[in-house]
């Protein structure tokens, strides 16, 4: 079930919002919005899941107002739940989503588009005693929140990467997310990969070894994990507004990177997560800055290799990147800022 999240003005609102404009005020894409006409529609719908690394989709709100934006509505989903669907069904205009299954939703057909990278890294993978490395799970069990989810379209490439085949060499079991954690944290089942605050919560209570951390292991730490996404229909009778949201999502991204306290007491006193200090541990060891430098066809192309090999998408990869990516915005804004 999908529902839009009210938004009420409070104290609090005024002052994450007043936090965002401040800290993002030197990070140097003034000077093209003020040279852009204003956004052909000013409601812009995005999602909302409690996922800690999505920050850059929370932080934004201040900066979407600042871009013309005065109805700004934050879309609630299960994590079961692609973010493609509701952006492929005009639920959502544009929003953030693991690129896995943004990749499976277009080879399905999904009217979407990738428009570009915003984070490197940002999930983990635990595993029980004797489980050194991801193929060593062949012939292990791993728990999901869904077929086709996340956690499923990751761990298969993962698992391609090193030679497995995770149709037969893996036994998947679907759960809930805290059920899944309850079963790991009980040695019930072999691994789990977790999303932040996930990842936070085990280590904080002690529990598992983390054999993959993506922040800083190779070559996933190369590659994005979330990525910005547009519904086809709303880029093309919108493309100031779109230009203006992606704008306003890489600057907080951008505020992320360089002021990781500020972002993290925004997205509490917002209400889309609860602890401060999982949240600036989140911020502060995801790549929020890789935006300007990594080229998020690569990533594309890698994923997609990989998934084609297992036969989880039809398309070949280049294919997908054809249908499902539109970089204009992305290069409009890396030449306001000389990148």
């Amino acid at each position: 079930m999908h529902r839009a999240r009210p938004k009420c003005t409070t104290r609090r609102d005024f002052l994450a919002e007043s936090a965002a404009l401040a800290a993002s005020g030197f990070l140097g894409f003034n000077t093209g919005a003020r040279a852009e006409p204003p956004p052909e529609i000013t409601r812009i719908r995005t999602g909302w899941v409690p996922v800690i690394c999505l920050a850059p989709q929370y932080v934004a709100q201040a900066l979407l107002k600042a871009e013309g934006f005065d109805d700004i509505q934050y879309v609630e989903y299960p994590t079961t739940t692609p973010v493609g669907g509701p952006v492929a069904a005009g639920i959502m205009d544009i929003s953030l989503d693991a690129i896995g299954p943004t990749i499976v939703a277009i080879d399905e057909g999904a009217p979407i588009s990738i428009l570009g990278g915003i984070h490197l890294g940002c999930y983990e993978l635990f595993a029980a005693e004797g489980i050194k490395s991801v193929h060593d799970l062949k012939h292990k069990t791993v728990p999901i929140d869904g077929l086709k989810g996340p956690q499923h379209v990751f761990l298969s490439s993962m698992a391609a990467y090193v030679g497995l085949d995770p149709r037969v060499d893996i036994h998947w079991e679907v759960h809930r997310a805290s059920e899944s954690m309850r079963l790991y944290q009980d040695g019930k089942v072999d691994a789990y990969l977790g999303f932040p605050p996930e990842p936070q919560e085990l280590r904080a209570k002690g529990v598992g070894r983390v054999i993959v951390n993506t922040a800083v292991d190779k070559p996933w730490s190369q590659y994005y994990c979330c990525m910005l996404v547009g519904n086809k229909s709303f880029l093309r009778k919108y493309p100031v507004a779109s230009k203006r949201a992606m704008r306003a999502f890489l600057k907080a991204a951008d505020l992320c990177a360089t002021d990781p306290q500020t972002a993290a007491r925004i997205i509490v006193d917002s209400g889309f997560t609860k602890s401060y200090d999982y949240a600036l541990e989140t911020i502060e060891e995801v790549n929020y800055r890789g935006w300007r430098t990594y080229d998020p066809e690569n990533a594309m192309r890698f994923h997609s290799v990989r998934l084609y090999e297992i036969g989880m998408i039809k398309s070949a990869p280049q294919q997908i990147i054809s249908r499902g990516t539109d970089w204009r915005f992305l290069m409009q804004l890396k030449q306001e800022l000389k990148l």
